[in-house]
């Protein structure tokens, strides 16, 4: 089985504007492998012989969170698993968990260059800490970012911060800890209570450093993530199963870790 557990999906009426913005804000960066559209992740999954994508969305505007974590809920099936989303300026933390938890969504995506936050601000770790409180993972997106300039809102010294911070609980970190500052989460994160997805991915970090990382953490603590539509998971599974690991070693990376944590 192969679960992709950094995915990303709008709603089809914004799906075209939302794709186009994206491209646009990278300086044309990354080439979409779908066109954003729930209906073409799945048909991308099939294409690609993922089983499970984990979709995350965020939410750039307060008043969007009703709005985006009741789509999250209404496309999740067999095949597709949805987090929700809250905005660091809700005027209410405590009631969008709360809601997030009412409709039986995973966890949170949470991405501080999109929604302009330190990832270590106090403001921010009452918010961490009242959502894993009530078992929601929290999900980031971590390090550099092609659409914003440095510095960055986020690094592996301040989420060390923050894990230091939590009482426990199921926290992600995209792009394999920090995109672009692997080195630093080598030094700051490696075998803390944390997980690290591969998103974007096996063409950026270099091979060496990706198994430096797998043997310092633990592959009980890697998932495989896409960032789909923004890399292709063949791609990525190509260079990924060329890997020197033991089998056992990709299959907790490849699903495993992602069955346990999502308990399916």
């Amino acid at each position: 089985m192969i679960i992709d557990f950094h995915t990303h999906a709008f709603a089809d009426a914004i799906a075209d504007r939302a794709i186009a913005s994206l491209v646009k804000a990278c300086n044309n960066e990354y080439t979409p492998c779908h066109g954003g559209r729930v209906s073409e992740l799945l048909e991308a999954m099939d294409r690609f012989s993922v089983d499970i994508s984990v979709v995350m969305p965020v939410v750039t505007k307060p008043t969007q969170t009703k709005t985006v974590n009741d789509w999250a809920f209404s496309i999740q099936n067999e095949r597709l698993v949805s987090f929700g989303g809250i905005h660091p300026a809700t005027d209410d933390f405590k009631r969008d968990i709360d809601y997030i938890c009412s409709l039986g969504l995973k966890g949170i995506k949470l991405h501080p260059e999109y929604q302009n936050f330190f990832v270590c601000a106090p403001e921010m770790l009452k918010i961490y800490d009242y959502a894993l409180s009530k078992g929601l993972m929290l999900m980031f997106h971590a390090g550099a970012d092609p659409a914003y300039n440095p510095p960055y809102h986020s690094s592996p010294e301040q989420f060390a911060r923050v894990l230091d911070e939590m009482k426990g609980g199921d926290i992600i970190l995209a792009h394999l800890g920090s995109q672009q500052m692997w080195s630093d989460v080598e030094k700051h994160l490696c075998g803390k209570n944390v997980y690290f997805d591969t998103s974007m991915g096996f063409s950026r970090y270099p091979n060496e450093q990706f198994l430096k990382i797998v043997k310092s953490h633990g592959a009980d603590k890697i998932l495989f993530g896409t960032d789909s539509p923004w890399s292709r998971a063949d791609e990525e599974l190509e260079i990924f199963n060329s890997l020197a690991l033991s089998e056992a070693e990709k299959a907790l990376i490849l699903s495993k870790n992602a069955k346990r944590i999502l308990k399916i």
